[in-house]
């Protein structure tokens, strides 16, 4: 199973991550309103684990430039992205820097979105829906998602807790990869508890 950290800031925050076995992506969010905003690049970027930048709305040069400075090799639009625009990046990017677009979900009737995208990206993100951008750390019924019946794989996100451990195991879905972690496994915005977030895959993972 994916595990994906998102929200990160701190040089040595990431650092400790890095090294944790079994989490796989470390996400930095690109959207200046987000309290875990990523002004600047850190002094220390992850090695071991793919970077994935979070944008949402933005215009394909200044995703372009981030990909070239933070050395990115995920993209996560969790805007109001077209699968238009998620074409016309791919172009500019090519096919090696995958594509990770966000559904927002409250019904059955909201996964028709992410049809659209079957073409055009690599992964969905399911995301609780609400009025924001970005993530709302609620909980989704992840029942709904049993009526996905996309081709593409797709992870969860939104609220889950270090408590979710079973949750996580017991879900099950064809397409089902893997989950996006946040704010339920934060000190203060932007800085993980990495102790906890170890516990949390050492459990998941037995």
């Amino acid at each position: 199973m994916i595990v994906k950290v998102c929200g990160m800031r701190e040089a040595k925050n990431i650092q400790e991550l890095d090294h944790i076995n079994g989490l796989d992506w470390i996400g930095f969010i690109f959207y200046p309103p987000s309290l875990r905003y990523v002004k600047a690049v850190p002094c220390y970027l992850p090695q071991e684990k793919k970077r994935v930048g979070v944008f949402v709305n933005e215009s394909p040069s200044i995703i372009a430039k981030h990909v070239e400075d933070f050395g990115l090799q995920m993209i996560q639009l969790h805007g109001n992205e077209t699968p238009d625009f998620c074409q016309q990046l791919r172009n500019i990017l090519g096919t090696e820097i995958k594509l990770i677009k966000m559904i927002a979900i409250a019904t059955e009737e909201d996964l028709e979105k992410s049809q659209m995208y079957e073409h055009c990206v690599d992964y969905l993100l399911f995301e609780t829906k609400f009025s924001g951008y970005g993530g709302s750390g609620k909980v989704f019924d992840w029942n709904i998602l049993h009526h996905y019946q996309g081709k593409k794989p797709f992870l969860i996100t939104g609220g889950i807790q270090p408590s979710d451990v079973e949750k996580v195991q017991a879900y099950s879905h064809p397409m089902f990869v893997g989950i996006d972690l946040n704010s339920g496994f934060e000190i203060a915005p932007g800085l993980k508890d990495s102790n906890t977030i170890k516990d949390f895959i050492q459990k998941l993972n037995n």
